[in-house]
């Protein structure tokens, strides 16, 4: 049913939580799987060259935090026995990144995970979930985080307080 799927990956407890449903839909149909890390190229602005070194300085680390998670994607998806191919891609904006790979790879069904904000800061941030799932035409999994998990995740992250 499904032949390819594209799992859009930012490091994040979510998008790691949502390799289990990548994991069991692609053993069930004997699926290929892409995982994609999206970089926003122009995230900040500048006058000058300065702002020209700091590009450069910004997307190099950008690409190397996206391999980083990919990496880690790839380790787990390994693990169970998929050989996932993976990009990391500038966009814009994320939504068209990971809708570009869905149609460059012809893919069928997209699953990523809802990082669940709400009010002022889904307001202030957007929702890449829900732009994806506007803007794709193929099947869309949204594996949404508990709160509990979110907590967790939270907690566990890199530099939280005890």
């Amino acid at each position: 049913m499904f032949t390819h799927i594209v799992s859009p990956v930012d490091g994040s407890y979510g998008s790691l939580a949502a390799l289990e449903k990548v994991v069991a839909i692609a053993r069930a149909f004997d699926s290929r799987v892409t995982l994609v890390y999206v970089v926003d190229p122009y995230p900040f602005t500048g006058v000058g060259t300065e702002f020209a070194y700091g590009q450069d300085e910004y997307l190099n680390a950008a690409r190397a935090e996206g391999r980083a998670a990919l990496d880690l994607a790839v380790q787990r998806l390994e693990e169970q026995g998929i050989k996932p191919d993976t990009r990391v891609v500038e966009s814009h904006a994320i939504w068209r990144g990971v809708t570009d790979v869905i149609d460059e790879v012809g893919a069928d069904l997209v699953i990523l995970a809802s990082h669940g904000r709400r009010g002022l800061e889904r307001l202030l941030l957007g929702s890449v979930t829900q732009s994806v799932l506007a803007h794709t035409h193929v099947a869309t999994l949204v594996v949404r985080q508990t709160p509990e998990e979110a907590s967790k995740a939270s907690a566990d992250a890199p530099g939280a307080q005890a």
